[in-house]
């Protein structure tokens, strides 16, 4: 009975990251496995559904740290929940006194699926992660629903002690990431009321760019709309369509931003890769592009001094292992135990 207790935990975890794994191969075009418990309105646009480890509608004196972990292409907040809530148990003291929480960006095929309410919010399978307005039951960008966590967790009558906000996501969950810390407007709210704020981006397919130049000058130059948005800085959404490209990149650029990559995310062909020539522009795989993207912010005009590149080594295009590494435990946490970012 002993070692089944010790064993029960291990097996969960393996099965939680083995799930994450083989959920990237799959297609996102079929329903979600699941729907998250909690929903939180946005504005008067609809609510959406998410994962919280504590009841936030009342006072939470104790909380000092709130964790957002996004999920991938294939909106299972579930699978990415389990792995925040290992993450957390993973950091010992520093996550007991921390809120995990775990958005999900449904489709419209998840809410016919489930019967959900008509106040559901849904996106495109992919509109989401770049900030692409809801398809219902109004136009609300994903980047206001982020807005709206925030705005949540700023309210010093619920968290009377917060320190930190950490914004995360990993595959499609990075894109969402880096382009909301280009141009969300959650921050300032939590800035106002001296909490802190920075962004984990973990192996995402893709990055926004604030020039027309590309890794890959020739796969460029043979590919329409390489420089729109969520490429570049062309044709981009409404929620960021007033502010210049050179207010976006200084809002940026200021920002916490913290790039995790698995050294072995290498794979040409991997299934749920960015294959499109927008994305092949930035690189061959995903551990390519993000050094690539990372070189070219540090060496324009203004450097990248608030931001950090670490290499999780060994690791591959798995979220779970990815947050549960001894630099995700650092981006998330403030762990030690992770080489010098670069």
């Amino acid at each position: 009975m002993t070692l089944l207790r010790w064993a029960l935990p291990v097996i969960l975890t393996l099965a939680a990251a083995s799930a994450m794994a083989a959920d990237e191969d799959a297609p996102n075009r079929k329903p979600v496995k699941a729907v998250a418990d909690s929903r939180i309105a946005v504005g008067t646009k609809g609510t959406l559904p998410l994962y919280v480890s504590s009841d936030w509608s009342k006072p939470e004196p104790n909380i000092t740290r709130a964790v957002i972990v996004l999920h991938g292409r294939l909106r299972n907040a579930d699978v990415y929940y389990r792995s925040a809530k290992t993450a957390q148990a993973a950091a010992g003291a520093a996550g007991q006194a921390t809120i995990m929480i775990v958005p999900q960006f449904l489709s419209q095929i998840d809410v016919e699926a489930y019967h959900l309410p008509a106040d559901t919010l849904r996106w495109t399978l992919e509109g989401w992660e770049g900030g692409d307005d809801a398809t219902g039951p109004q136009p609300a960008s994903s980047f206001e629903a982020l807005d709206a966590i925030l705005a949540r967790l700023a309210d010093r009558k619920l968290f009377p002690n917060l320190r930190d906000v950490v914004v995360a996501g990993h595959s499609g969950g990075g894109q969402v990431v880096q382009r909301y810390a280009i141009a969300g407007r959650g921050e300032a709210p939590l800035t106002e009321a001296h909490i802190a704020v920075r962004y984990v981006v973990a192996n995402p397919s893709s990055y926004a760019y604030f020039s027309d130049q590309r890794p890959e000058p020739e796969i460029a130059a043979s590919c329409t709309g390489y420089d729109n948005w969520k490429y570049g800085m062309q044709a981009r959404p409404d929620y960021l369509a007033k502010p210049t490209p050179a207010a976006l990149e200084e809002a940026y650029v200021a920002r916490r931003v913290i790039y995790l990559l698995g050294t072995e995310d290498t794979n040409p062909n991997h299934p749920a890769l960015d294959k499109s020539c927008m994305a092949e522009a930035q690189g061959p795989y995903r551990y390519a592009r993000g050094h690539s993207y990372a070189a070219t912010m540090a060496k324009r005009d203004r450097g990248t001094p608030n931001h950090h590149l670490f290499d999780v080594a060994g690791v591959g295009h798995d979220g779970d292992k990815m947050l549960t590494s001894p630099c995700g435990l650092h981006a998330l946490f403030d762990l030690p135990g992770c080489d010098a970012g670069k």
